[in-house]
């Protein structure tokens, strides 16, 4: 959903590496989530977020779509787009993030959440 973040892949001897930021704000995260566990519905106003699976069993609402990427699948997440995070499986789910933007945890809009955590 959305376009990708703009890449520059290069070649190497040894292979090759794709980059997504260079010398730009970002943050970078490894999102873990227990079995059964899910995050909130939510959205942001001010990152975009890529996603890249680590393990199997991730489950992801991205907009009106439900997918199970496999591991190495990247998921790019534009601001505003309703997303949410689950893990179908009976081991836990890493997810590499890399925000682009404005990263605050107060930039979280809460649509639904299992743990109460919806503000008045």
């Amino acid at each position: 959903m959305g376009d990708r973040p703009p890449s520059l892949k290069v070649e190497k001897p040894w292979g090759r590496f794709e980059q997504y930021t260079h010398n730009l704000p970002c943050t970078v995260k490894i999102i873990t989530v227990e079995p059964g566990g899910t995050l909130s519905r939510q959205y942001h106003h001010h990152r975009d977020e890529l996603w890249v699976a680590l393990d199997p069993g991730a489950r992801v609402e991205l907009g009106e779509q439900v997918l199970s990427p496999v591991p190495g699948e990247k998921l790019y997440i534009p601001r505003e787009t309703v997303h949410r995070l689950s893990c179908d499986g009976d081991q836990p789910v890493r997810i590499l993030e890399v925000s682009f933007g404005e990263f605050d945890e107060d930039d979280i809009i809460r649509l639904e959440d299992v743990y109460g955590r919806i503000g008045p």
